[in-house]
């Protein structure tokens, strides 16, 4: 039994009231352990520390000042004034002092005022890969003094765009349009929007953040299912009722009262309109869940493309199950994502990374699935071209019994997608998103 502090001083409390011993064996309980006060040694650490983060923080401060071709200077200024005090050479010493001369007077281009109000305007923070997101930068003077010409930087992922700004008169305002191309599924950071101070030698550079950060999602590419009604499928297994229930969570119709039936789904406005006594009729809710498990693994996949692929088939299947009312859990090597909303599923698989080798791939995902989800009506698995044929026959068998599972796999050799089955799977590969829609139809069919 662990005992805290207050339990233990209680106790010793007690035993000394009460006369008794302190201990049933004749020991005494060991002392309480006090805090105590710090030595001077371990004070003068301390401060030492903190002195030397904040020594530090000051140098890498003055460290991004001073450019390549500033370090040069600097250094060939400080081996000529050593030679010319060293050697007594008078050529050494006028080099010196032109050299610290230049220096100096490089270091007054860094002193102005840069108080530009900065405004960074993005048309659209969500766009799909291939599209170009389109924005706006403005600066505006509010004081009441011109401000010399300078730069302004405008980071965008591990790019970055440069503004030339004239100079600007009080109350004066200068815009500037750019439109940054998106190649790739991701999100890249817009900003902060920085101004840019430095000399006509390029020998120091002072930036000033003006403003935060703004997120770019560029989701991957997805295609719209129409006609496709996937959270009917387990209907096609042959079950000819609907799977009806008079009480779970998913509304479905209204139905005439008959003996036995809860008078809490009583529906009171249509009996009123009707007549007779209707009840509400729920759809199980077993029909409404629907699985989407992408494997990350990269070792699942022949190449960059093939995951592209695989990415973009989930988000269809997944866009289209939330068309459908249906609900959505999407599982990854990784872990869960949020599928609450398309836009939110979509902004989760934009910043979808490959995972670890130790996550596992297809099969360890599968286990995940029927662990996690049991209850699921549908799920679909999406894997690589490089997935063994016995890893994808372990991971159909892992889904649970009376859960409907279609596997797909992103092969880009394909030309055109192939149906088969795998025990009570059907499986499916296709070489690029278009496939998609004739590929989900065959299946259906």
């Amino acid at each position: 039994m662990t005992l805290t502090p207050e339990a233990v001083t209680g106790t010793q409390d007690a035993s000394r009231d009460s006369g008794a011993p302190a201990d049933d064996v004749g020991q005494t309980a060991p002392p309480l352990l006090a805090p105590r006060q710090a030595t001077r040694t371990e004070k003068l650490r301390e401060d030492a520390a903190v002195w030397a983060r904040r020594a530090w923080s000051r140098t890498r401060l003055i460290a991004d000042v001073i450019q390549v071709t500033g370090w040069v200077v600097i250094a060939a200024a400080l081996v000529l004034w050593i030679t010319a005090f060293a050697l007594g050479w008078q050529e050494a010493f006028v080099a010196a002092v032109i050299a610290t001369i230049v220096a100096l007077l490089c270091v007054a281009f860094l002193f102005g005022r840069t108080a530009y109000e900065v405004e960074l305007d993005l048309t659209r923070t969500r766009v799909v890969v291939g599209e170009r997101a389109v924005g706006a930068l403005t600066l505006a003077n509010r004081t009441t003094r011109s401000l010399l010409p300078s730069e302004i930087i405008l980071p965008v992922g591990a790019g970055r765009g440069v503004f030339q700004v004239p100079r600007l008169q009080p109350d004066a305002e200068h815009e500037e349009l750019f439109a940054i191309p998106t190649t790739s599924r991701g999100v890249l950071a817009v900003g902060p929007v920085s101004v840019l101070r430095g000399d006509p030698l390029g020998l120091f550079e002072r930036t000033n953040d003006r403003r935060q950060a703004v997120d770019l999602f560029v989701h991957p590419r997805t295609l719209p299912l129409d006609g496709l009604s996937l959270g009917q499928m387990r209907d096609l297994e042959g079950l000819p009722d609907q799977h009806l229930a008079r009480d779970d969570v998913s509304f479905h119709a209204l139905r005439e009262y008959q003996p036995g039936d809860d008078l809490r789904h009583v529906h009171w406005k249509s009996t009123a309109r009707v007549g007779d006594l209707m009840v509400r009729e729920y759809e199980q809710t077993r029909r409404s869940h629907f699985v989407v498990a992408l494997s990350t693994l990269p070792a699942d996949y022949r190449d960059p493309e093939e995951f592209e692929t695989a990415i973009s088939v989930a988000g269809s299947i997944g866009l289209r199950a939330l068309r459908d009312s249906r609900t959505l859990d999407v599982r990854t090597s990784a872990g869960k994502i949020r599928a609450e909303t398309g836009r939110r599923y979509l902004d989760s698989l934009s910043a979808l990374e490959p995972s670890k080798p130790r996550d596992g791939g297809i099969v360890a995902l599968a286990g995940v699935l029927a662990a996690h989800a049991p209850d699921a009506a549908v799920a679909v698995l999406v894997c690589g071209s490089t997935v063994d044929a016995a890893d994808l026959r372990i991971a159909c068998a892992r889904i649970p019994y009376g859960v409907r599972t279609l596997a797909i796999i992103a092969d880009g050799r394909l030309d055109s997608p192939s149906l088969r089955r795998v025990g009570d799977a059907d499986v499916v590969a296709l070489g690029h998103l278009d496939q998609l829609p004739s590929a989900v139809r065959k299946v259906l069919s």
